[in-house]
């Protein structure tokens, strides 16, 4: 009988090796919340009753905001272009208009965001001369890479990508006199005849 109990208890199926599970922890702890739960339910029935409907309170406020958040979210996909409004595309596509913006921005002394809409006139040229497409989405190094200037443009051209990031995304200080040598430097790009014929 001995050896027979042997012989059974020595097969792979009745070797218990403990494994280990990841989620033990987790385990263990949601049981201890049940089980206090339970006990809470069972000693105070109206503590009980009171936290449940707090909890399922807290969820129906959590549930709202999620929907009211993609609500939000999915809003301007939903309008799609008809939603904007008529004269959006045409204050982005004017180049005058930014140059405005620039000089106004400079006026109050905020260099910087001048430099923005200063760069933004001189892609506005540069696309009007078929040097460029322009494309809200696209980053001024991008532009670098496929504007169609000749050696001197093209270099004129980078060195006004690098000094707009690093006064308006590099957070450099500009002074006026960096303002007026930008927009001496744009002014060559777009009327010192660089645009290589398409």
């Amino acid at each position: 009988m001995r050896r027979a109990l042997g012989e059974v208890f020595a097969r792979p199926e009745y070797h218990w090796v403990e494994r280990r599970n990841p989620f033990l922890w987790f385990t263990k702890l949601w049981y201890r919340a049940m089980d206090w739960l339970n006990s809470l339910a069972g000693d105070h029935p109206t503590a009980f009753t009171l936290l449940i409907t707090v909890l399922v309170i807290v969820l129906v406020v959590l549930l709202v905001h999620m929907g009211y958040v993609l609500w939000r979210i999915l809003q301007p996909t939903a309008r799609g272009p008809a939603g904007a409004t008529p004269g959006a595309a045409a204050v982005v596509l004017d180049a005058r208009s930014h140059l405005a913006r620039a000089e106004e921005l400079a006026r109050m002394g905020r260099y910087a965001e001048a430099l923005g809409h200063r760069f933004l006139a001189v892609v506005l040229e540069l696309e009007r001369a078929n040097a460029v497409r322009f494309h809200a989405s696209k980053t001024p190094a991008e532009y670098v890479g496929e504007v169609r200037l000749d050696d001197a443009g093209r270099s004129t051209f980078a060195a006004l990508v690098a000094s707009l990031y690093r006064h308006l995304f590099g957070a450099v200080p500009c002074d006026e006199a960096e303002y007026l040598e930008f927009g001496a430097s744009a002014q060559q790009v777009t009327r010192g005849g660089h645009v290589l014929p398409a």
